[in-house]
């Protein structure tokens, strides 16, 4: 059971919060931050108000049902609303904790998604690419923006690898499930026999981080340029223009050469170097916190099997949660990705909730 304190602090800050608002004494620098704290509290405020009035409707349904003076009617009433708000209880306490739950600070941000192929040759470029054309065709649905920062295409017209920025409104929350091995059972174009071929892609999720997220020092960088090799024009080729970047204390190395530019190819090197660091330190945190953390959704662990995409069945399986959607084709459209993620999301707030209960 929920401590009533704990409930009534939540409606005593919104009418303080209200009450500051309508003030117009607010300073524009703690304005955004007291309106996104009063929205928050608006999707939560009703439900709170009814835990807190639960006992007092309780006992005069109650009284109702006991009186000797109520007739039939007026009882039969009161028994059908004391089944209702029992009902209604019991949801708004489960809402309640979850809002209460501590926030994950990432949720609201960018996303810098990065897609590798992995074991399978080609076949495994060219699934690597599908999954990329997935979260692109998701980002189009969705009104985000996609921005690619680095890639690298293989000989089948697949991708070796890519790297992209992904903005718009809590993306991080929205793809952080994302991260891990994806594995795909199909038959290959090459394939003269019809045997079904498995490779893998591996994906990894991180949110994008700010100068004020983390501090890079000078002395803690190692920088070194060399000559393009890859696809970009033949002045990318002819200067040193491709960036190396080391963090001495993570040992994290960044590699950028996409841009004729060594100044561009810096600029974006060091904002995949900077959430990779936020996203490292996150994760060395989160493991101090939770020795079983593998066992949970979204450990961020880029070896584990996560989803499997079986195209002669037509169905995609996320192992986390054991669930099986027959309908991989509109999932690969984007049609469908939503379904995947309120599972996910609905798993992970379960296992959140057991660990407070």
């Amino acid at each position: 059971m929920l401590p009533r304190e704990k409930v009534q602090n939540l409606v005593d800050r919104h009418l303080e919060l209200e009450k500051e608002l309508s003030s117009g004494k607010v300073e524009k620098k703690k304005f955004a931050e007291i309106s996104k704290e009063y929205s928050d509290l608006n999707d939560i405020i009703n439900q709170a108000k009814e835990y807190l009035s639960y006992r007092k409707d309780l006992q005069e349904l109650n009284n109702i049902i006991n009186d000797k003076t109520s007739d039939d009617e007026m009882k039969d009433f009161a028994s059908s609303e004391l089944g209702t708000l029992k009902s209604n209880y019991e949801i708004n306490e489960k809402k309640i904790k979850l809002f209460l739950l501590p926030k994950d600070l990432a949720d609201s941000k960018n996303a810098i998604i990065e897609i590798r192929a992995g074991t399978g040759g080609l076949e495994a470029s060219l699934f690597a690419s599908d999954l990329y054309k997935m979260y692109e065709k998701v980002s189009q649905k969705k009104n985000w923006n996609i921005e690619i920062i680095s890639i690298s295409k293989s000989d089948a017209g697949g991708l070796k690898e890519i790297i992209a920025l992904i903005k718009g409104k809590n993306i991080y929350s929205s793809l952080k499930y994302e991260s891990g091995v994806h594995r795909v059972q199909r038959v290959p174009d090459t394939e003269t026999q019809g045997r079904v071929h498995t490779s893998a892609a591996t994906v990894a999720v991180l949110p994008e981080a700010e100068d004020l997220d983390i501090k890079i020092d000078d002395k803690d960088l190692r920088i070194d340029v060399f000559r393009s090799s890859g696809p970009g024009g033949q002045s990318v080729n002819t200067t040193d223009s491709a960036v190396r970047i080391t963090h001495i204390p993570t040992g994290i190395v960044v590699s950028q050469q996409d841009e004729k530019s060594q100044i561009r190819n810096k600029e974006k090197g060091l904002k995949i170097l900077r959430s990779r660091i936020y996203d490292f330190e996150r994760q060395k945190i989160d493991q101090e916190r939770s020795k079983d953390r593998k066992s949970k959704i979204g450990t961020g662990d880029r070896s584990e099997r996560i989803r499997t995409y079986n195209f002669p069945q037509g169905r995609v399986t996320d192992h986390r949660i054991n669930l099986t959607l027959h309908k991989l084709e509109e999932f690969m459209e984007g049609e469908i990705f939503d379904e995947m993620l309120e599972n996910l999301s609905l798993r992970a707030q379960e296992d959140e909730l057991n660990k407070v209960n």
